[in-house]
């Protein structure tokens, strides 16, 4: 064998564990969609059972399955605003609205719990196609502002004059059936299985973590994923190359209420209960929190900054004496992130992850975001 025969083999081998190969593997869907698939197994073991890691976590599994389905709700979100730039203080009357849905069909129709979610989301897309059509005419904080009065005046509307529908501050309670009349919910699992999943209820949630997961990244990559970037970054523009951008932020927002509709049902069938407080305004504010926070824009972000904020909210909070202080705690973890790393927490681990990669420039990045400066030394001033 030659030495040039030596050298063409050794640099096809390389090529196959290049950093190159590696960003093109993790792009795919196929990736993603294991990823998300090893995280719901994983997820609640690690978080609540497994020697060592759950003990620094002090998680539960109750926990996990509450987190899960916040996800899917910062994942419906981010769909709105980090895809196509329109950012609502309202969402949480998709929420409230699809846990109501669930919680009457449940309890006066059927029980069954694919069925109360397949009702839950539908009410939160009809929902959505009537505020669509009112707030898709206005821009910027108008929109927001907007957003938000209809998720309070359904708030205050679930509260007072509808009290004998929806029970008002007391809620509904929601049967549930087993799924199909086959699989109980309550079911636990012994063995592997137990210890990863535990019961029926979590591996019917992960199943809709998966699918939401795996539909946002098609929608990402598919062209209709690259016409609401492009609205998000010149709505004008856009409309300029030929495009019905009021359709398109139709189509956004109808698929953003969908997903935070599932997300409610889901929530109406895992607690089996349907509350009023489920519409109100800090809901809304809680999912920005968790999308911004985790990474506004990307796939992993709204999952990790859901994961944070419960961690905050669930664990941090039993912490004797520091528990008392755990919102100002996320409060200064929030603005510390965000003001780093605007990109939030997942942006962060990119960066750290990229700069691994040369190693010189990893204190020159932190160094020039925490001075304003780029990493030509340029200040950017006001701007930043």
């Amino acid at each position: 064998m030659s030495t040039d025969n030596i050298h063409k083999t050794v640099d096809e081998e390389s090529s196959l564990i290049s950093w190159d190969t590696w960003d093109g593997i993790k792009h795919t869907e196929s990736f993603v969609l294991l990823s998300s698939v090893l995280f719901v197994l994983l997820f609640s073991y690690a978080f609540g059972r497994a020697p060592v890691v759950s003990d620094v976590f002090q998680g539960y599994h109750g926990l996990a399955i509450t987190i899960l389905i916040w996800s899917i709700f910062a994942l419906g979100f981010n769909l709105l605003l980090g895809q196509t730039g329109l950012l609502s203080f309202g969402h949480a009357m998709f929420f409230g609205t699809a846990s109501y849905a669930a919680a009457l069909f449940a309890i006066h129709v059927y029980n069954d719990p694919l069925a109360v979610i397949v009702v839950g989301t539908l009410a939160a897309v009809a929902l959505g196609a009537v505020a669509a059509l009112i707030l898709l005419r206005l821009h910027t904080v108008y929109f927001s502002i907007v957003a938000l009065a209809i998720g309070q005046f359904l708030y205050f509307l679930a509260r007072e004059p509808l009290v004998e529908i929806t029970k008002g501050i007391n809620g509904l309670e929601v049967p549930r059936s087993p799924v199909l009349g086959l699989f109980e919910l309550e079911h636990q699992y012994g063995g592997l299985l137990g210890e990863l999943v535990v019961n029926n209820l979590y591996l019917f949630v992960g199943v809709f973590f998966v699918a939401v997961v795996a539909s946002i990244t098609r929608i990402r990559k598919s062209p209709y994923g690259l016409i609401f970037k492009a609205i998000r970054e010149n709505e004008t523009r856009t409309a300029f190359v030929g495009l019905d951008v009021w359709r398109y932020k139709f189509a956004a927002f109808l698929l953003s209420a969908s997903i935070v509709g599932l997300a409610g049902g889901l929530m109406a069938v895992n607690t089996q209960f349907a509350g009023v407080e489920r519409l109100y305004w800090s809901v809304s504010g809680d999912v920005v929190v968790m999308t911004v926070l985790g990474g506004l824009g990307t796939l992993a972000g709204p999952v990790i900054g859901t994961f944070v904020f419960f961690y905050f909210k669930g664990i941090v909070n039993g912490f004797p004496t520091l528990g008392n202080y755990w919102l100002l705690l996320l409060s200064l973890s929030f603005t510390t992130v965000v003001w780093v790393y605007r990109d939030g927490i997942w942006g962060m681990t990119t960066a750290f992850t990229g700069a691994l990669r040369e190693p010189r420039k990893l204190l020159d990045t932190v160094t020039a975001r925490l001075t304003g400066r780029d990493s030509t030394g340029d200040s950017h001033g006001g701007e930043n």
